[in-house]
């Protein structure tokens, strides 16, 4: 039997792997979920709360704050973020709308944002680009790939975006190096 077929491996070329990182926004659903439930609970039975029409509600991706007035809204706002905050959960993830009234309730709207959405991802981009760091920023979808030849050069991008005030808590995933 002939062996004519000769194939031998041959190991990946290093230069394509190159160190990278994802830059991502996310929270976890099931701890917003226990943490809106924990805030509901505590208003049902706030002395404040006693007599009145007031309820927290989570739907995908809102939470719905109804009550009398203003002021309890605020207060309602108050103690879910103390909630979302002891369950991990960064407050910067959320956009508040504003009161709006009808009859004798007052409805508020909170929407908890996910994900890198194309404005904000530009905005990485570009101050990546503005710092001249020797690194490539590559929008994916709803997250930004940053590539870079070495280790330290992430890294220094991972600071820059920690040291920046941004609209959305970030987080880095995938660290490949």
């Amino acid at each position: 039997m002939d062996d004519h077929c000769s194939l031998s491996f041959q190991p990946p070329d290093n230069s394509l792997l190159m160190p990278s990182f994802d830059i991502i926004s996310e929270f976890d659903k099931h701890e917003v979920k226990n943490a809106i439930d924990q805030a509901d609970k505590e208003i049902s039975t706030r002395f404040d709360f006693k007599g009145t029409e007031s309820s927290v509600e989570l739907t995908d991706d809102k939470v719905i704050m109804i009550s009398e007035s203003t002021f309890q809204l605020q207060q309602m706002f108050s103690v879910i973020c103390s909630k979302l905050s002891r369950r991990g959960i960064d407050i910067a993830c959320m956009d508040v709308g504003d009161a709006k009234g009808s009859g004798k309730l007052m409805r508020q709207e909170v929407v908890l944002k996910q994900g890198v959405g194309s404005v904000l991802a530009k905005k990485i981009v570009k101050l990546i680009k503005d710092k001249k760091l020797k690194v490539q920023a590559a929008i994916n979808g709803d997250k930004v790939r940053v590539t870079g030849k070495n280790r330290d050069d992430l890294q220094e991008v991972i600071q820059m975006l920690r040291n920046e005030k941004l609209e959305q808590p970030l987080q880095f995933d995938n660290f490949r190096d």
